[in-house]
């Protein structure tokens, strides 16, 4: 009898698959406290897209909640996605902010680093494999398999000796977006063991075009080791194959699996219920997603990927989107889609669909994958492709792109200390997620002195003698909180009120079916309205120098003051949308006249940002 380990990824993967990861630290206690008896060889509950989703959304401190899970899993190792010299961000980091994020990461309570670099170029998986194995750690090096011409059986085998060159444990075949066939699996898998036979060959594999299981069986008949699962209640769609049903297929074939089905199925009860709390994130179809066999976006990014089309009222395009993604990998060399290329190449697509125009926009990150500061992608780029997107921008770097950074951690420990960090994790924050970081920590500050309330999963409303209708205020929804402000009302009928809301600073139309009235005077008075039209603070672009965002996003850099004189091209501001980040250059040659946002803000595409008074003349 040959033992397969098992690792749950439920409450890392199963979340970020499922649920926008957006599921609270305290919905998962319970659960990894009956996973940590199990008997699984690891428990993945951190990295990936979990680290940033706790600051910026769930208000919670990561590390905190790395901690909170080691205190309960006593039993079980603790296990964690890296993203190589992206650590878990969406951007290259120096190796100071990459050694000291492993070295903590691993006091907190990780003993295993599963580490991948988006291009499978090992030359930015090499700084944190080297750091782990100094610390003791275990290390899971990744193959991010795709499909392309250039990626076969011999380039996979190729990347892995590179990867056992470097001192890895265990060879990790990474197959995000659930597009590794049986016949592949197996053939993928004989050869490494062939080629390796003294080293474990680990499956994750994602369940988004039902293709999960029947590879893993033929992973496994080929000699693979170790498979990742998902409790019952957090498998299929686009995260992984129930392991309960897994256990049971492996223990009829003859396979040894030492793990208590009995709990597991517990632990998956109870993020049954916890899941209906999170219905708002739950926005996957039923079925299986056939059509990523042609896309290949994985499934973590497509459930983030409907949100935020219907964030920019763009739902309807998502099957155009998916189209313009085949078109934009392929010119970019056929990268796997894994964050962060999954983001630099969905985004993209997403802006050329929205501007109607291929590379009209351009993100600096596609840019900077252009110029070879993500590493060296699979294919050759074609000039034609380089010149429209770069045009006279230069240089093309060959090299590791870590090798062009400057240490970080002690240039900016001051500034995250004035920040609001209060330790050597806050300031690894800071370094990876400035503006985000630095929101957590304020907010944190407000909390402790009372000044807001605590994000609390339900919210008991006491009822008074005195009705009062707030104008401005926080609503707490399944731990978001989201900032209202009521901006205006529309037109009335017996039957519903229309009225304007600003929420988290976005402009929006609700309805409202009254069941209960109250007389409250001058609820409404706050920003006056004519014919139901809310008027914006920010004026309407109507100039040649009215610079405008091209997406909805929030401002993470301003780079102008008013009186600044800049040149046409020049970056004024920094749009983040999507993860990634929009660069705003000026229109015009002129001088900076108005600024009307500030870091931190929301804006949308029918506002003016900066206002540039152009420059008499020619342009040169």
């Amino acid at each position: 009898m040959r033992e397969i380990k098992v690792t749950d990824v439920s409450l890392r993967d199963g979340i970020q698959s499922l649920l926008a990861t957006r599921v609270r630290t305290e919905d998962m206690l319970d659960v990894i406290e009956i996973l940590d008896k199990c008997g699984f060889w690891s428990l993945e509950v951190w990295g990936g897209a979990t680290f940033d989703v706790c600051l910026r959304y769930l208000k919670e401190d990561p590390w905190e909640r790395l901690r909170k899970f080691k205190e309960r899993a006593k039993n079980t190792k603790l296990e964690m996605l890296l993203r190589g010299q992206n650590v878990v961000g969406y951007r290259h980091y120096p190796d100071d902010v990459v050694e000291e994020f492993v070295k903590k990461a691993y006091d907190n309570g990780i003993e295993v680093f599963r580490i991948f670099d988006a291009l499978n170029d090992t030359r930015n998986m090499r700084k944190s494999i080297e750091t782990a194995k100094k610390l003791g750690a275990i290390v899971k090096g990744v193959l991010s398999y795709t499909i392309s011409p250039v990626h076969t059986i011999e380039y996979y085998v190729k990347v892995a000796r590179e990867l056992v060159d470097m001192g890895i444990d265990i060879i990790s075949i990474k197959d995000q977006a659930g597009i590794l066939s049986p016949k592949v699996c197996y053939e993928l898998v004989s050869a490494l063991k062939s080629e390796f036979p003294n080293y474990p060959v680990h499956l994750h594999t994602q369940t988004t075009a039902d293709l999960a299981e029947m590879a893993q069986l033929k992973g496994i008949e080929a000699g693979a080791d170790m498979i990742d699962t998902a409790c019952y209640s957090l498998s299929g769609q686009t995260s992984h194959p129930p392991g309960e049903t897994m256990i049971y297929v492996l223990r009829e074939f003859g396979y040894e699996v030492k793990v208590n089905t009995e709990l597991y199925k517990k632990a998956g009860d109870i993020m049954r219920e916890v899941r209906k709390k999170y219905k708002k994130y739950d926005v996957l179809p039923p079925y299986p997603d056939v059509s990523v066999l042609i896309h290949q976006i994985p499934g973590g990014m497509i459930s983030n990927f409907i949100s935020q089309l219907r964030e920019q009222n763009l739902e309807d395009k998502l099957e155009e989107v998916l189209e313009e993604v085949k078109r934009v990998r392929e010119d970019l060399g056929y990268p796997p889609l894994v964050t962060p290329t999954s983001q630099i190449v969905g985004t993209q697509a997403f802006l050329n669909v929205l501007h109607g125009e291929r590379y009209k926009v351009v993100t600096k990150e596609t840019k900077d994958y252009v110029k070879g500061l993500y590493g060296r992608p699979p294919a050759p780029i074609k000039e034609e492709i380089i010149r429209k997107i770069l045009g006279d921008e230069k240089p093309i770097y060959d090299i590791r792109p870590a090798d062009l950074l400057e240490p970080e951690l002690d240039k900016i420990r001051d500034e995250a200390i004035e920040a609001g960090a209060r330790s050597e994790e806050d300031i690894l924050s800071y370094a990876l997620f400035p503006v985000v970081a630095k929101e957590f920590f304020e907010w944190r500050e407000k909390v402790e002195k009372g000044e807001l309330p605590p994000v609390p999963m339900e919210e008991t409303v006491e009822e008074t003698t005195e009705c009062k209708a707030p104008v401005e205020f926080y609503v707490t929804v399944h731990g978001e909180q989201y900032h209202v402000q009521i901006a205006g009302k529309g037109e009335e009928d017996p039957t519903r009120r229309t009225f304007f809301i600003r929420l988290d600073g976005q402009l929006q139309e609700v309805q409202l079916q009254p069941i209960r009235e109250v007389s409250v005077k001058e609820a409404f008075a706050t920003e006056a309205t004519e014919g139901g039209t809310v008027i914006s603070k920010r004026p309407k672009p109507k100039g040649i120098g009215d610079v405008t965002s091209p997406i909805t996003g929030k401002v993470v850099n301003i780079k102008v003051n008013v009186g600044d004189e800049v040149k046409e091209g020049d970056v004024l501001l920094v749009v983040e949308a999507m993860k990634m980040e929009n660069e705003i250059h000026s229109p015009v040659d002129g001088i900076v006249e108005e600024i009307f946002v500030r870091v931190g803000e929301t804006v949308n595409p029918d506002e003016v940002l900066i206002r540039i008074k152009p420059k008499r003349g020619k342009r040169k």
